[in-house]
């Protein structure tokens, strides 16, 4: 059962690279910060909405420096005018990247469960029926991705509920082949068996190493590159002299210490 804990572990490890169900949320032991937003976003030309069902503000919109929230617009001095666009300028960048971080998940996600079926699923015909329906789930993944952030609007636990239906359902599937294949071969006390097995297993291990170790660090590494642009805006928001009607200051985004892991966590 060794070669299934591997496998899972780079399947399921893609989930905590960028994203988490409070927004843009980078959650990575590299930044020591969590940076979220309560804010669904909406990227598009004519400037960016910020808007959420709770909580007030309700809907932010900024485009050029100019700033309107809940339908009122509000006065911002020169300088927080440019603070506002190199704060829109940097999100219109940062939403790209974290949707290209996603999409890399789940490709090294998908690339891992294909490798794992493709080494243990031993009838033909049932691995044939694997592999097509793995295409056709990592496809309609992809292209609910492209259809969300891709396009410019990140929604709540969208990203979240994404990688959770479409590659959890996948990955149940995978390991229920291949576990049941591993029991079968140990129940029956075959020992050829049992050595085909183990000789698919280290099969395994090189082939992850090769084909999904590999792009999974450096796809930590590119979401490790979200840090200085999200304290970069952070930085900026703390900067602007923008209050609301209540007198509170406008708050798009949080920035928090990231908890630390026990040892045993590690």
């Amino acid at each position: 059962m060794r070669l299934t804990i591997v496998a899972l572990a780079c399947v399921l490890g893609l989930a905590s690279l960028s994203v988490s169900a409070r927004g843009i949320h980078v959650n990575n032991d590299g930044c020591g910060v969590d940076y979220k937003t309560d804010f669904d976003v909406s990227v598009a030309r004519n400037g960016i909405d910020f808007t959420r069902a709770d909580g007030t503000p309700a809907k932010v919109f900024m485009h050029d420096g100019h700033l309107t929230v809940d339908g009122r617009d509000v006065h911002v001095t020169d300088a927080d005018a440019r603070r506002l666009s190199d704060y829109e300028d940097a999100v219109r960048a940062l939403v790209p990247e974290i949707a290209a971080i996603a999409r890399e998940g789940i490709d090294i996600g998908y690339s891992a469960m294909t490798t794992v079926a493709a080494t243990f699923v031993q009838d033909g015909e049932d691995r044939r029926s694997m592999l097509a329906k793995l295409e056709r789930n990592h496809a309609r993944a992809l292209a609910r991705l492209d259809e969300s952030i891709g396009a410019g609007r990140w929604r709540q636990h969208e990203v979240d509920d994404l990688v959770e239906s479409a590659v959890g359902d996948s990955v149940s599937e995978v390991v229920g082949s291949v576990t049941g294949s591993a029991v079968s071969a140990a129940l029956s006390g075959d020992s050829a068996k049992i050595a085909a097995l183990e000789a698919r297993a280290d099969s395994l291990d090189k082939a992850i190493d090769r084909e999904v170790n590999s792009r999974a660090d450096k796809l930590g590494e590119r979401a490790l590159g979200l840090c200085p642009r999200l304290a970069s805006l952070d930085h900026l928001q703390k900067s602007w002299g923008i209050h609301l009607a209540d007198g509170s200051r406008l708050v798009l985004m949080t920035a928090t210490p990231a908890p630390k892991k026990d040892l045993a966590d590690k």
